[in-house]
């Protein structure tokens, strides 16, 4: 069986959210010796991609301008045989007959498309519509996702796969403070300090967490005043009023942004933080939780979308649109040595449930199904 793949989400230097899911997908796949995987890319493949194969090939083309629905349609009918194809973002392919499986990670362009650059929200919405419908099936990295589409697009149940992302079990563990206190000096942390780590967006909302972090340190009791906030992730859009936030609260000194973060510092800089929060507006699933889970770092997420079925109780859950609220959540593990104890050993138990194996196991059965005519 020949199957298809849309490589570009992992195609890219720094990788974060999608990014993370496509790149640990493939270099799953590039394990099986059963299957022939052709890779289709706009760029050539980065170095650690994994490495070409009899059965794991690159296809590189344009043109790069409009290369869904332009260079992928015309390589795929007058390319080589492909069975299914498989695209890990959400923008399939237009104009084939091949079986088509898509990955949609959250909708979080129809519950806040104000939160969104107009022509982002745009093809979001109208090329994620056409994945939708078109795709023979989806996968999706979460319950509430899945349902989600079931309600807003009408999608049989039976046509989506949930599949759960991992994390990578070599890098995200607990690490000694001889390796923390180097990387606190590097990202100049001079205290205790509570971490968030993804993307500079407005769904992340940040703005409300600097607020609480103001609230909690300014006005609160001395336990927790002497603690720094580090956001960790690159900009992405409308993050000018988070800058301003700061400057705004006078927290210069006590808001730290690192800015994306490499691959070996990252695990290190979750596991040197009392806490670790992420008060999303919406996630599709959340993979730093799972991360900081693995480094023995307490977790504060939102009570919304996917985050309550990712940690269950191995986590606090606070309301986002409440800065009370977060804070609140932050105090019970800063002030509580026995509900800190607990959440890091629920959390260590939590997060067996995930692997990038089981979910491309997952993944893998399913497009056999697909090229195989079946219903998966």
């Amino acid at each position: 069986m020949i199957i298809g793949i849309d490589g570009n989400e992992a195609n890219v230097k720094n990788r974060v959210g999608s990014g993370i899911y496509a790149f640990e997908l493939l270099k799953q796949f590039a394990k099986y010796k059963n299957y022939r995987f052709k890779i289709f890319l706009k760029d050539n493949p980065l170095p650690d991609l994994p490495i070409k194969s009899r059965d794991f090939t690159y296809s590189v083309f344009g043109p790069k301008k409009l290369w869904t629905r332009i260079g992928l349609p015309l390589k795929l009918v007058f390319g080589e045989k492909i069975d299914v194809f498989f695209t890990m973002g959400h923008y399939s392919p237009h104009l084939t007959n091949i079986p088509l499986a898509v990955t949609i990670f959250d909708l979080s362009y129809l519950h806040y498309p104000q939160l969104l650059k107009k022509n982002d929200l745009y093809q979001l919405t109208n090329w994620s519509k056409y994945s939708i419908l078109k795709s023979k099936h989806i996968f999706t990295i979460s319950k509430a996702t899945k349902d989600d589409l079931v309600k807003n697009y009408k999608i049989n149940p039976s046509k989506i796969t949930v599949t759960y992302p991992g994390y990578d079990k070599e890098r995200f563990k607990p690490q000694s403070s001889n390796k923390i206190e180097p990387i606190k000096r590097k990202y100049k942390i001079k205290e205790n300090y509570i971490i968030f780590v993804g993307t500079l967006q407005p769904r992340k909302n940040i703005e409300r967490l600097i607020e609480a972090f103001a609230q909690l340190t300014q006005y609160s009791s001395l336990i927790t005043q002497n603690y720094q906030l580090v956001i960790v992730g690159k900009k992405g859009w409308l993050y000018d009023s988070i800058f301003e936030k700061v400057k705004k609260l006078e927290l210069n000194d006590k808001v730290i942004f690192t800015d994306f973060v490499s691959d070996d510092d990252l695990p290190v800089l979750i596991s040197g933080a009392k806490v670790y929060i992420l008060p999303s507006l919406w996630e599709g699933f959340g993979i730093p939780v799972v991360e900081a889970q693995a480094c023995g770092v307490p977790v504060v997420v939102s009570n919304v979308s996917s985050l309550p079925e990712i940690v269950g109780e191995s986590g606090i859950l606070v309301d986002p649109q409440n800065a009370e609220s977060i804070i609140q959540g932050v105090k019970k593990i800063l002030t509580n040595d026995k509900i800190n104890s607990d959440l890091v050993k629920k959390g260590f138990l939590n997060i067996k449930r995930f692997s990038w194996q089981s979910c491309a196991q997952q993944s893998l059965q399913t497009l056999e199904k697909l090229a195989s005519r079946e219903n998966p």
